[in-house]
């Protein structure tokens, strides 16, 4: 801070200022009329009243003394994700060290550092903002950035903070001085995915289009490049592109699930870096449309419970037929008046079975209406790959019982035609193995094990129902129990296809909301979706995640094996790590973690599930373009008068000194500058009068007696 004294000249008058007026106008009216009249030395008796006149305003001498203020210089230090490339973190702290030690008197120099902010790259002019948020304007100087250049947030024009107004309103210009982490400008190759579905029908392409393009001094469109691709762990596929132009490529969906397509473009020869040459991006692979048939052996309750869910999926194709009278029944009724359409049996079940995914035998009763080759054709299905739900009730245990027939083979249960048949009230409960199966784990309001059967409606459990079938012996996997525990909901495989037997026809209870209700639309949903291999309901599971670096591995499993097996690892360069799994009881899975810092396609396998997982960028925009370069900052330190610099690679840093501005120039080969505001606060003030009373006197005096001599001349 420096003192400084500013000198003035005032006035303290001694009368009021009416008052000196009107004297001054009476003054001049007597000379005017002296002069008319010819009367001599009017003009010195005018000056005579004038010295008065001015004596009674009071002429003072002011003096006001006062100190500058300091002014601040704001230094931005870039630190987000694309300054850990190469050397720029290490040459951002040296020079920014050495800056901020630099004496110059009067200049303050305040550091902010600019970290990742969110997903929307870096915002320097954001943080600048902020910064000088709490600034005096007069004593804000102006600005450096100490980046790589690759800043999102380059307004169109200067911001305000460095064009602010002076104590007069007039508006100034303060510098934008822009420090580079590099030698000079550099070059850079991009993959980017301009076009990716995030769901794709299995069984048909998914089309992507991507882009690599060349950025830099000496780059141009058109160069020849490979771009390698791999799907999960298969093997890479490597195809020519040329920079600069859109690449469409068509990637086959086998099967339904998530599918990890890795993409990475050969790299440009002295490309700052490769960590942009390569892209991640997940497909999910769906089944087109759902084929489901349901047949329902005689009209029942349940029928409308099975239509209300199939139908309200938009993605499933249903075709239901209902048999309204078993072709034994003879009673002279046309055969027009039973049944709008005849039974399809020989396309439905020998034609086109196998463009079927579900097969829905409701209350099935078979009585001579499908012959012993079609039904070998329902048991062939499901050995092929397809899904069949049975619903159980009396007809299970009459004659034309399916479990005596080839869909019999099929069937997890089996079921004693004299003794199968409970009828009275029981309430469903979850097995051990329910509770952790995916397809009932998550359903709520399951009854615990002391809640009686007997009781009509209890709160939170789920209602009654009042008939069931008592198998003899099952396999699979049990997952509810009804009266006196027997097995009451059974989930199988058979070769590679699966079946799932309830046995019971009256969850339509559940719909009617008898004793409370219960989960019947969720339970059907989930039985339907695990037999058609919804991979998210399958009994054994890996996955795998990588989050912040850190790979996250998850088994699930409904086995009681005492200890988890271990599992491979493989990341994306080829390393192999085995991971050991730790149990965590409570929901009957297993995991594990490992450091993953490798970009590109990682592996998990335990032996039979294999899993795939890759980094997902935090911030795309900040790792687009990884060049150092001057092109988006130097329109705008143009602007402000600042300078640019390129600080050079550590040990040899080509750090500008600091000054306060001299002249306009505000920046050179090997300096940069701010201008002097000139803000300052008042310390003081004095005054004292500018003429002594004597000396006032006499000029009056002098000019009366001039005046008197010059009238007495005639």
């Amino acid at each position: 801070m420096m003192n400084s004294l500013m000198q003035s000249i005032g006035f303290a008058p001694l009368l009021p200022l009416w008052l000196l007026a009107l004297l001054g106008v009476a003054g001049v009216l007597l000379c005017a009329w002296s002069l008319y009249n010819g009367a001599r030395g009017a003009l010195l008796r005018l000056a005579a009243l004038a010295s008065l006149l001015f004596w009674l305003a009071g002429p003072q001498h002011l003096r006001e003394s006062w100190h500058s203020l300091p002014q601040t210089a704001l230094m931005l230090v870039d630190q987000s994700p694309s300054m850990s490339i190469g050397q720029r973190a290490a040459i951002a702290r040296q020079a920014a060290d050495a800056l901020a030690h630099m004496q110059v008197d009067g200049l303050n120099i305040r550091t902010i550092t600019v970290r990742q902010n969110g997903h929307d790259g870096t915002r320097l002019f954001e943080a600048l903002d902020q910064a000088a948020a709490d600034i005096p304007p007069d004593q804000l100087a102006g600005a450096m950035v100490v980046t790589d250049g690759q800043v999102a947030d380059v307004p169109a024009n200067l911001p305000d903070r460095l064009r602010p107004r002076t104590a007069t309103g007039e508006q100034t210009t303060l510098p934008l001085h822009v420090l580079l982490t590099a030698k000079g400008e550099e070059t850079d190759r991009k993959l980017q995915i301009l076009e990716a579905p995030p769901y794709a029908i299995a069984g048909q392409p998914a089309h992507l289009r991507v882009l690599a393009e060349d950025s830099g001094p000496g780059t141009h469109a058109g160069t020849p490049a490979e771009l390698t691709l791999r799907v999960n762990g298969e093997e890479p596929v490597v195809m020519p592109v040329v920079t600069g132009t859109p690449q469409d490529i068509s990637i086959p969906v086998a099967r339904p699930g998530q599918m990890l397509i890795s993409l990475s473009v050969s790299p440009l020869a002295g490309e700052v870096s490769q960590l942009n040459n390569q892209s991640i991006t997940h497909i999910m692979g769906i089944r087109d449309r759902l084929r489901v048939l349901l047949i329902s052996g005689t009209p029942n309750q349940g029928e409308r419970v099975w239509r209300r869910l199939l139908k309200a999926d938009p993605a499933v194709d249903l075709i239901h037929f209902t048999i309204l009278r078993p072709p034994e029944k003879d009673d002279g009724t046309p055969l027009s008046d039973l049944a709008l359409i005849a039974f399809p049996v020989k396309e439905l079940f020998q034609d086109k079975i196998n463009q079927f995914d579900l097969i829905i035998l409701d209350g099935f009763e078979n009585r001579s209406i499908l012959p012993h080759s079609y039904l070998e054709n329902i048991a062939n299905f499901v050995r092929r790959g397809g899904g069949l739900l049975l619903t159980a009730g009396p007809e299970f245990v009459g004659p034309g019982s399916l479990q005596e027939t080839p869909v019999g083979d099929v069937l997890p249960a089996h079921v004693p035609p004299e003794t199968g048949m409970v009828e009275h009230q029981f309430r469903p409960r979850l097995t051990a193995q329910g509770r952790q199966h995916p397809v009932t784990a998550a359903l709520s309001g399951a009854p615990e094990a002391n809640v009686p059967d007997s009781t009509t409606t209890v709160a939170g459990a789920w209602g009654p129902w009042y008939r069931a079938l008592k198998p003899d012996s099952t396999h699979g996997e049990v997952l509810m129990s009804g009266p006196d525990a027997a097995p009451l909901l059974v989930l199988d495989r058979v070769d590679q296809g699966r079946v799932a037997l309830l046995l019971s026809d009256q969850i339509w209870l559940w719909s009617r909301g008898e004793g409370g209700g219960g989960p019947q639309a969720e339970l059907l949903r989930r039985i339907s979706h695990w037999l058609m291999k919804e991979p998210e309901l399958e009994e054994e599971q890996l996955s795998a995640s990588i989050t912040d670096n850190v790979l996250t591995v998850t088994r699930h499993s409904i086995s009681t094996e005492a200890t988890p097996p271990d599992v491979t690892v493989t990341a994306s360069s080829g390393t192999h790590t085995t991971l050991h799994l730790h149990a965590a009881p409570q929901d009957g899975s297993q995991t594990a973690t490992l450091p993953a810092n490798e970009m590109g396609i990682w592996q998990v396998t335990d032996g039979t599930h294999t899993a795939y997982a890759a980094p997902v960028q935090s911030d795309i925009r900040e790792m687009t373009d990884l060049r150092a370069t001057a092109t988006k900052l130097t329109p705008m330190a143009q602007q402000s008068g600042g300078g640019v610099f390129w600080l050079g690679a550590p040990g040899h840093l080509a750090i500008p000194t600091i000054r306060m501005a001299e002249s306009t120039t505000l920046h050179g080969a090997d300096w940069l500058a701010f201008p002097q505001r000139g803000a300052h606060i008042v310390t003081g003030k004095s005054a004292e009068s500018l003429l002594p009373t004597w000396s006032m006197l006499l000029v009056s005096l002098a000019f009366l007696f001039a005046g008197w001599w010059r009238e007495g001349r005639n």
